[in-house]
């Protein structure tokens, strides 16, 4: 059901009852009858009076609310209402003093850090080098203890060979006790290079536990380095923080703050929205709502001061699920009928169209005011 009033202002509907009633009035002052006159103004306004709209709604646009990020002091805050901003803009900054000493400490540390990295890692080849050496030695007495036990087996012959003489008496006591000796000396000569050869392999075992101390000092420090980078991209991410980016071009509709003052996380500091593009939310009945389609071309007609502009737009959105009538749309006897909330995209690049606006809207090619 459509109405001839939207909010409390005439419509252009009731303009031209008035006008009808004033063509009738003359008709009245001529020389023709007065019922005459009366039936040809009532047939008049009746052939004269156009459909209204095909439905009733209101400007809305996407509002973004711009809340700090940082806690601070406010150093810089440029943001004004009507002013446009472009998306990414720098409007204002929260003091990040204290931020920045923070990322001079943790990037000190790290830089300590760094360098115990270094210095661990030049032990490592110092140590690989004497476990080297250590290896080398003992191969060494490896080598020279096989000599000693061939050695040991000749001795060992020549004595049995010996003894055998001395048996038969064809060798002397005295070079008996010479294969003995040399038995015995060869044998005391292994004893001692196994020895050799242990202390030489706990000595490499040692440099190898040393290089994996080494290594793991190494691995500590260089996760400290990685712990203080994080710290330090902590710090940096906090201080672009402090940064008041805008986020999406727009006008700003309302500020909240002012230079100079401290804020917290979260707190609003301006609202805006993009004025360039609006949304005029609309409702249609039953009946309407199976000729309203998404992409369809619609025309949206607003006052414009003593005139009526009319502006092109196209449905965005259309509601799946009805709802009673908004008491600020229709009249008092209408509220309890279902309707669909719309959506028409509508460009508005000279500004007419402002949030909150009431305005007519008209499908196709028929209905509308203008």
């Amino acid at each position: 059901m459509r109405t001839s009033f939207h909010q409390g202002r005439p419509t252009a509907t009731g303009r031209r009852d008035t006008e009808s009633r004033r063509r009738a009035q003359e008709i009245l002052r001529g020389s023709v009858s007065p019922w005459l006159g009366i039936v040809a103004a009532l047939a008049l306004s009746a052939c004269s009076k156009p459909a209204g709209p095909d439905a009733y709604g209101n400007v809305e646009a996407t509002e973004v609310v711009v809340s700090a990020q940082s806690g601070g002091q406010l150093t810089k805050f440029a943001a004004q209402e009507g002013q446009k901003l472009d998306a990414g803009a720098v409007v204002g900054a929260v003091d990040a003093t204290e931020l920045a000493l923070q990322r001079d400490q943790a990037a000190a540390q790290r830089a300590v850090n760094a360098s115990r990295v270094t210095e661990v890692g030049r032990q490592v080849p110092v140590i690989e080098a004497q476990r080297a050496g250590a290896q080398a030695q003992r191969d060494a007495a490896a080598a020279q203890r096989a000599v000693l036990v061939s050695q040991l087996e000749i001795a060992r012959r020549a004595y049995e060979r010996t003894q055998r003489l001395s048996a038969q008496q064809a060798a002397t006591a005295q070079q008996l006790d010479q294969a003995e000796r040399d038995v015995r000396t060869l044998e005391n000569q292994i004893k001692a290079q196994d020895e050799l050869i242990e202390a030489q392999a706990r000595q490499v075992a040692a440099h190898t536990g040393q290089i994996a101390a080494v290594q793991a000092q190494r691995q500590t420090a260089a996760q400290q380095v990685t712990v203080a980078t994080a710290q330090v991209g902590q710090v940096e991410d906090r201080i672009r923080k402090t940064q008041i980016t805008n986020p999406s071009a727009g006008t700003v509709l309302v500020t909240y703050a002012r230079a100079g003052e401290v804020v917290q996380p979260g707190q609003p500091l301006y609202k805006i929205a993009d004025l360039e593009t609006v949304d005029v939310r609309a409702y249609v009945t039953e009946t309407q709502l199976s000729a309203v389609r998404i992409g369809q071309k619609a025309r949206v007609t607003v006052d414009a001061g003593d005139s009526r502009q009319t502006l092109d737009g196209s449905v965005s959105w259309v509601a799946t699920q009805a709802e009673f009538t908004p008491t600020p749309i229709q009249t008092r006897e209408e509220r309890a009928d279902l309707v669909y909330a719309i959506k028409i995209r509508v460009p508005n690049q000279n500004g007419v169209l402002k949030i909150g606006m009431p305005v007519d809207v008209a499908f196709g090619s028929g209905g509308g005011t203008q």
